[in-house]
């Protein structure tokens, strides 16, 4: 049986030499872990529209524009997740849990002092490898 794939648009939120990152809720797929903001593609939607939406509700950012960074492909053996990964430098607001969830604004050079779930790991190095 095939397992289904989880698509997701992820926002790597930079500002200055910083990175916006949430804590995922307990009770969530990897929950207690740290995370780029993001959430599921809809049917019929863009990956684009999707992040628009997504960091809205969950941050409380108005995305302008945003250019692709990667895609990741990740079996987390209960489940499969494809993330398309964008870079946001161009937002309005003022990044918040708006969701309750906690946040943080971390420099690049302090992130591996965070949890992630395993499929970010590959972010983390390309965000460190663009200096």
């Amino acid at each position: 049986m095939t397992k289904k794939i989880v698509h997701v648009a992820v926002g790597v939120i930079k500002a200055n030499n910083t990175l916006f990152i949430c804590k995922r809720p307990d009770d969530k797929h990897q929950g207690g872990l740290w995370e780029f903001p993001g959430g599921k593609v809809e049917s019929g939607e863009s990956v684009f529209d999707a992040l628009k939406r997504e960091l809205h509700e969950e941050v409380a950012l108005t995305i302008n524009s945003s250019s692709e960074l990667m895609v990741i492909e990740h079996d987390y053996g209960d489940k499969c997740v494809k993330l398309d990964v964008h870079l946001v430098t161009d937002f309005s607001g003022d990044a918040h849990g708006a969701e309750g969830q906690k946040s943080a604004w971390v420099a690049i050079n302090k992130l591996d002092e965070y949890n992630f779930p395993a499929a970010n790991v590959d972010i983390i190095n390309k965000i460190k490898s663009l200096g």
